[in-house]
């Protein structure tokens, strides 16, 4: 498989990694993306809220759940960023909510000619954000990266996908889940193109939607997952192929001729 750029890359600046460490600034930049897209806003201010174990899985699986919680200590204990889990709706809910410091960065920022975060945005969702804070570039994931028509392409087909399974087998999977989308594009990378998904999805949808037991593997992680995927579009019955059929040309008996008497 080719490692080079075949997926949206994580973008970072030197500098901020020289600041406040390479680690520490992979997790910032991820966490200014998120931010920008949030619809959580608690005290005037946008939040994201995931458990160590939901960063390592969903954001950065190149990393252990240690190395995201010595991060995330590192940056909370030097001010950059800010968490709190009291809006927790449960009090046993001990699951962190986490926003970025920007009046600090913009303090240790300053200076700087990082482009300002609406520029080039071509999100219009993301074209009237605030200016104030943009000394951090952000991250581009692909449901944003629309610069290039075939990753909206890519996009496009992961929801198809998506909402293939919905349909076909009762589910709600979202496909803006990034542990979903890396599965897909995965597969998608290996050249498997939306039909083979289709012959998946409808297999073992026939095979498990009324057994009990076996429904909840109607989903991403078993479907998708790259060992499965090639056995289970093994099982499925290839599309049968229609041929249209040659014309075949009558004979031509002459009637009014006689017979040859042998």
């Amino acid at each position: 498989m080719n490692l080079l750029i075949n997926e949206p890359p994580l973008q970072v600046l030197p500098s901020l990694a020289v600041k406040v460490g390479l680690n520490e600034a992979i997790f910032l930049q991820q966490l200014h993306f998120r931010l920008q897209i949030s619809n959580n806003v608690q005290e005037g201010y946008k939040w994201i809220y995931k458990t160590y174990d939901e960063w390592a899985a969903e954001e950065f699986p190149f990393w252990s759940r240690d190395t995201v919680k010595r991060t995330i200590a590192k940056l909370e204990k030097e001010g950059y960023l800010i968490s709190t889990s009291k809006f927790n709706k449960m009090k046993m809910d001990n699951t962190k909510w986490y926003r970025i410091d920007y009046t600090k960065m913009a303090s240790e920022q300053s200076g700087q000619n990082a482009p300002m975060e609406g520029a080039g945005c071509t999100d219009k969702s993301m074209q009237n954000a605030p200016t104030d804070r943009g000394n951090l570039h952000r991250a581009i994931p692909k449901e944003i990266k629309s610069i290039k028509n075939n990753n909206v392409e890519q996009v496009d087909i992961v929801c198809q996908i998506v909402n293939y399974l919905n349909e076909k087998a009762g589910k709600n999977f979202n496909a803006k889940s990034a542990a979903t989308k890396r599965l897909l594009n995965g597969r998608l990378a290996e050249g498997y193109v939306l039909e083979d998904f289709h012959r998946v999805i409808d297999e073992k949808v026939k095979q498990w939607l009324n057994n009990a037991e076996m429904n909840k593997y109607l989903r991403p992680a078993t479907l998708f997952n790259p060992t499965n995927f090639e056995n289970y579009l093994n099982e499925a019955p290839a599309p049968m192929k229609l041929h249209t059929p040659r014309s075949v040309t009558p004979p031509n008996f002459d009637f009014n001729a006689g017979e040859d008497v042998g």
